[in-house]
């Protein structure tokens, strides 16, 4: 069972200017975006699992992600697999709110929280290569925070600002992926590589403002891969492992271009603890040190990750 935590943001940068639009124009653009950013969450991925995007102009963050996820099988014997994900992320569009004769910058922070679950069954093909298909599912809420200019609310008369005022709009998704998994393990060196195609429908529901309906497609193709072999080391009487990782996703539909990039690359390298000769719940921990790259983006990150 695998747990992959973040533990540092990807420090990315993005060119172009911060988002703007006229608050009663584009309110329900908007929302489509936020839900098309929540599809970045809505699979697992190693390339986004911590993301964040900087404004070209400013450098304050215009969008930053967090994700905590796993998956794992139950048994040889009895395939099943599980997997699922919790997810972060704040979206900082800048809008302009006018009366007719003034205009005012508008900071509308949003943010997302999201969950996705995924059931799947194990299909041998050999005996290191398995067929896995998922059935997904996610639900996820998005809330403004926009309560510091309610001053210039005070002087717009538009029911469209409901939603950026003080409120709130959920969402849910449905679909499924499939997978190839291949485990290919030897006396002196792992190899474990996964190729994943998704594709999962997100739509808005208990909106508190009918501006604000929503709907994305998270699709996806990604490719992870990694190699594991003794340092020539030891610790907890067992060796240390050094780790390579790679892994790229190209993204489709309602994903694709909304941050400015249609595919992220990623290359790591680590290192790993093994803890299975002493009774804890915990039989392999690894550091992992990521470059991430794309589009008009790149950055590095930290991760953290543990095995049961």
């Amino acid at each position: 069972m695998l747990f992959v935590l973040a533990a540092a943001p990807c420090a990315a940068l993005a060119q172009g200017a911060p988002d703007r639009a006229v608050v009663g124009a584009n309110v329900k653009q908007y929302a489509n975006s936020v839900l098309a950013i929540m599809s970045y969450t809505a699979v697992p991925d190693v390339t986004t699992s911590s993301l964040s995007i900087n404004s070209g102009t400013t450098g304050n963050p215009g969008f930053g992600q967090t994700q905590l996820g796993g998956g794992f099988t139950l048994s040889n014997s009895f395939p099943l697999y599980l997997e699922g994900t919790l997810a972060y992320s704040r979206y900082d569009p800048t809008f302009i709110a006018t009366d007719g004769d003034q205009q005012r910058a508008v900071p509308a922070k949003w943010n997302t929280f999201s969950t996705t679950v995924g059931v799947g069954w194990d299909f041998p093909i050999t005996s290191e290569l398995k067929f896995r298909p998922i059935i997904n599912g996610m639900i996820g809420r998005v809330a403004s925070d926009a309560r510091i200019a309610q001053t210039v609310f005070n002087h717009v008369a538009n029911t469209n600002l409901q939603f950026l005022e003080d409120g709130a709009l959920n969402a849910y998704g449905v679909g499924g992926s499939l997978m190839l998994d291949l485990e290919h393990y030897r006396e002196h060196y792992e190899v474990d590589v996964e190729l994943r195609a998704t594709d999962i429908y997100l739509r808005s529901f208990g909106s508190s403002s009918e501006a604000v309906q929503g709907s994305a497609t998270a699709q996806q193709f990604s490719l992870w891969a990694r190699w594991r072999a003794p340092t020539g080391f030891a610790a907890l009487d067992r060796p240390v492992r050094y780790v390579l990782e790679t892994a790229y996703s190209h993204y489709f539909g309602d994903s694709a271009g909304v941050l400015g990039f249609n595919d992220l690359t990623s290359l790591g390298v680590g290192l790993e603890l093994d803890s299975s000769k002493y009774p804890v719940v915990i039989t392999r921990t690894r550091a992992m040190v990521r470059y991430v790259f794309g589009h008009n983006v790149h950055g590095v990150s930290f991760g953290l990750a543990v095995s049961f």
